[in-house]
């Protein structure tokens, strides 16, 4: 009776994406009107309630555009945002990323990384590659690349997973680094990440 009514509540809210796809591709006078549906899983105040949600309030624009695209081609999969890109135009998720790019970042309040953990990460950035080269000296990337620091650690975590065992397969230099990772370093590098309060340090709002 429980799967019954997970698979029920499953299917109403697919549906409800897929409505909500085709609201957002309407044109409506007020980008906000359009996104609404969107706080149910990314969080009314910007902080998703699922730590398997990221973070989109405050990422940077090109990337979060990218991310649209993806999932509305299939070279993202996703069993939500699949069905709610795929009613989207160019125009529409450009709209729509520019909107949360402009949101203040949320401070989910992790902990900083112990300082046997943050090594451990370090170690792992410097033996890997310049993770910095792209993602920036504190992790909060820049254009089409994603803002690292802050996020949640369980998202980190499992994308950064995901991206070593190819389930996520967007980008395949990401695969490729994380391929020479072990796991035991990209559970590090999660937590590192989640912990880090850059916001003040950069001076701006994000």
């Amino acid at each position: 009776m429980l799967q019954l009514s997970r698979l029920a509540h499953g299917i109403f809210f697919t549906a409800a994406m897929l409505i909500c796809g085709t609201a957002l591709a309407q044109d409506t006078p007020n980008i906000a009107e359009k996104v609404k549906l969107c706080a149910t899983c990314h969080g009314e105040q910007g902080i998703p309630i699922n730590k398997q949600t990221p973070v989109i309030w405050g990422q940077n624009e090109g990337y979060l555009y990218l991310q649209l695209r993806d999932f509305k081609s299939g070279a993202r999969q996703n069993a939500l945002m699949g069905p709610l890109a795929a009613g989207l135009e160019k125009d529409d998720m450009l709209s729509i990323a520019a909107y949360f790019s402009k949101l203040k970042w949320p401070n989910l309040e992790q902990p900083s990384a112990s300082g046997d953990v943050a090594t451990k990460a370090q170690s792992a950035i410097n033996s890997v590659g310049p993770c910095t080269a792209c993602h920036l000296e504190h992790f909060q990337g820049d254009g089409s690349t994603a803002r690292l620091a802050g996020q949640w650690q369980d998202y980190l975590h499992t994308t950064m997973l995901a991206f070593r065992d190819k389930s996520r397969g967007n980008n395949p230099g990401m695969s490729d680094l994380m391929k020479a990772t072990s796991p035991e370093d990209i559970a590090a590098l999660a937590q590192y990440l989640a912990g880090l309060q850059i916001d003040a340090y950069l001076g701006h709002g994000r």
